[in-house]
């Protein structure tokens, strides 16, 4: 009895710090047993967020290009790359109005009306109010060929919905077109006739 009590009292300390280590040991196991996982964020591909739809345009381009039609195009396509899509210009374009007048850079928008004349036809400078603001020409008339929207709106008789069947039927070889094409009536055509030109 007393031996053994001489060995406690020797080996006290190594037999202490190793209960000690196997309470903690212990203690560890059962708290990773109740412990609860921190949940992880979850990650999205970042096309998932900001989505891959494109918009989808129509424009119709008529006139000196070798493939005129209806083209479906990105927003923001320049006329530069519409022209491309139409097969480019055909020979006989009118290359001073290219020139001169259109802007390649542009961007297109959706319903556009775009006509590229031939050599020989009468275009001028599409004009705002009679005046060509890039030449300083003044110009009386209207170009039913070149004219945009709103100037063909200036015209008398002229409204929203005759203008876009205006720029519906080009090309125009001369005024009387308009009665051949029956796009406008005779009183209208008797008001605009001294006011426009091909």
């Amino acid at each position: 009895m007393e031996r053994l009590n001489d060995l406690l009292v020797s080996y006290k300390y190594p037999l202490l710090i190793g209960l000690v280590g196997s309470v903690l040991v212990f203690s560890g196991s059962i708290v990773s047993l109740f412990s609860v996982p921190t949940a992880q964020p979850k990650e999205f591909p970042a096309e998932s967020l900001t989505g891959s739809s494109t918009t989808i345009i129509k424009v119709d381009i008529a006139g000196a290009v070798q493939n005129p039609g209806v083209y479906e195009l990105k927003k923001d396509t320049r006329i530069e790359e519409l022209i491309k899509e139409a097969g480019g210009f055909k020979e006989n374009v009118n290359t001073e109005y290219v020139s001169k007048s259109l802007n390649l850079s542009q961007k297109v928008s959706d319903s556009q009306k775009i006509y590229i004349p031939f050599k020989g036809e009468k275009t001028g400078i599409p004009v705002v109010a009679g005046v060509s603001k890039e030449l300083g020409i003044t110009n009386t008339k209207i170009n039913l060929n070149t004219a945009v929207q709103s100037q063909l709106e200036e015209l008398p008789g002229v409204g929203p919905s005759t203008s876009s069947k205006l720029i519906a039927g080009r090309p125009y070889r001369s005024p009387q077109d308009l009665l051949t094409k029956k796009i406008v009536g005779k009183a209208i055509f008797e008001k605009i006739k001294d006011l426009i030109e091909i």
